[in-house]
């Protein structure tokens, strides 16, 4: 790497054991993040439906800024607006998400989606007094929404329904 004029990081750099069905030792280090995503053994099915360990990619710390960035939004805080104006100002953002993160392990997914759900609950409390104290009956509200337009929120298509 010299002879190129480049210098490694001692901390960063490290070799990793890319365990797997096939290689089953171990070693000190076999995980590791690299673009938003991080690459560790996880379960795995082939065609024939049997499971298997296989090294792969999904989202890695970036989901809590990606749930930083879903606090930034103050929707609970929105609830002079409609849940269709919501709707217009985050799938953009979420398509992106699952259209980068959701190429391997979308089911890494499900967690962040969840936890915009609950965003949703806390703005339909807010804007509805007799949802005030009942998280049930909102819940309830976002899932009749839901079931009358699944398309409304892009994490809903995806399959993460309140």
């Amino acid at each position: 790497m010299a002879e190129c004029g480049l210098e490694l990081h001692p901390d960063k750099t490290k070799i990793v054991y890319c365990k797997d069905a096939n290689r089953t030792g171990s070693y000190g280090h076999e995980t590791f993040d690299f673009l938003g995503y991080t690459f560790r053994p996880r379960l795995a099915r082939n065609k024939g439906g049997e499971y298997f360990a296989s090294f792969s990619p999904a989202i890695s710390g970036a989901a809590k800024r990606v749930r930083k960035q879903m606090r930034s939004w103050w929707l609970h805080r929105r609830s002079d607006r409609s849940l269709l104006y919501l709707a217009e100002m985050i799938n953009g953002i979420v398509r992106g998400w699952i259209g980068y993160y959701g190429k391997f392990c979308k089911s890494a997914l499900r967690p962040l989606f969840r936890h915009l759900n609950e965003i949703l609950v806390r703005w339909a409390q807010r804007k509805y007094k007799r949802m005030r104290y009942a998280p049930i009956r909102a819940w309830q509200f976002l899932k009749e929404v839901a079931q009358r337009d699944p398309k409304l929120f892009v994490h809903w298509q995806f399959g993460v329904w309140p």
